[in-house]
């Protein structure tokens, strides 16, 4: 029995700049721990030890994933050892090839019964990766995941819903994106510092899983038309009420 959580290596957006033409520059962006994916880390520690079971990190990056600094991040939040494909040829991937290659990743791993993800990536917030995830595992996938228990059939599953939560029952392995609140992360402190360093990291490249060409291509970029405004003065209440009908916006 083993649980997975996937987790990113990425730049954090705030050390980012947009250029005239709209285009992101992450030259000068510093790489981190994508923030939501210690949540996920924490709800996988804590769900690995109640049922005593292994935890495994898995990430698809550039070589840096495989550095030093980003192993001992990641393995200080409590994984037992790591599993990353780590080849500067994933840097012009879409996010249905990164996918495609963490799902290469589980399958090298004996016994998943879950697979964990963050509520999304700092860096593009797409919230895609672990649908896109599932599709390629064929299993079944929840969004917005507060808890998980394992039950005598499978797992017992929190979900946010609007208006409340709802509890699923899941039979088999399935894909949970985990909610940012979903647990209170702990930080990481020098004694896990240094054993992260003792924990066993495999690297693999993208020619040892193969992963199949899947193309995108920006063919353009443009700036929004600016809207022009009508610079209408009111004189009081009734008469915005009036204006407001006219032109059907109530």
């Amino acid at each position: 029995m083993t649980i997975v959580v996937a987790y990113k290596w990425a730049s954090n957006p705030q050390d980012a700049s947009v250029d005239a033409e709209g285009v992101v520059d992450w030259s000068r962006a510093k790489p981190a721990l994508s923030e939501y994916d210690p949540v996920a880390i924490q709800v996988g520690r804590e769900l690995a030890t109640a049922i005593g079971s292994e935890l495994v990190g898995v990430s698809v990056g550039t070589a840096a994933v495989n550095g030093s600094m980003a192993k001992k991040a990641a393995m200080s939040r409590g994984f037992d050892r790591g599993l990353v494909l780590a080849d500067d040829e994933s840097a012009d991937w879409n996010r249905t090839r990164v996918a495609q290659a963490l799902a290469g990743l589980v399958r090298r791993i004996d016994g998943v019964d879950l697979v964990l993800t963050g509520d999304a990536s700092i860096d593009e917030n797409a919230k895609l990766v672990s649908a896109l995830l599932a599709g390629h595992l064929g299993w079944p996938c929840l969004q917005d995941v507060t808890g998980a228990e394992r039950t005598d059939d499978g797992w017992s599953i929190v979900q946010v819903v609007p208006g409340g939560t709802r509890t699923i029952a899941i039979a088999g392995p399935a894909v949970l994106a985990i909610a940012s609140d979903a647990a209170q992360v702990k930080v990481p402190g020098m004694k896990d510092i240094l054993a992260a360093g003792r924990k066993t990291v495999e690297a693999v490249t993208a020619a040892d899983l193969e992963p199949s060409s899947v193309e995108l291509a920006v063919a353009g970029r443009s700036r929004p038309t600016a809207r022009a405004r009508r610079n209408r003065i009111v004189a009081d209440a009734a008469e915005l009420v009036s204006a407001l009908r006219a032109d059907g916006l109530l």
